[in-house]
């Protein structure tokens, strides 16, 4: 379920995050160590998350968490490819 627009998807079509040290980390490999949490590779569900305050949630922490290399990264994804 994305943590985002709270809609259910097929594990392939949404990214794992995990938050390392106060930051959430994009995934896309499934294989670093944390509880994880999904979202749609897409920037209005990123956006959703951020006002719902979902991170914090889904990863069971205290506190806001960081954003801003997940941001980059669905930035990049979303730049078209030359």
């Amino acid at each position: 379920m994305c943590v985002g627009c709270r809609e259910r998807a097929a594990k392939s079509d949404l990214l794992r995050l995990v938050a390392v040290e106060g930051s959430v980390v994009p995934d896309p490999r499934g294989r670093l160590l944390g509880r994880g949490a999904s979202l749609h590779p897409d920037l209005a569900c990123l956006d959703l998350a951020e006002r719902r305050r979902a991170f914090p949630r889904a990863f069971r922490l205290a506190g806001p968490l960081d954003a801003c290399m997940l941001r980059e990264h669905l930035e990049g994804r979303a730049a078209p490819r030359p």
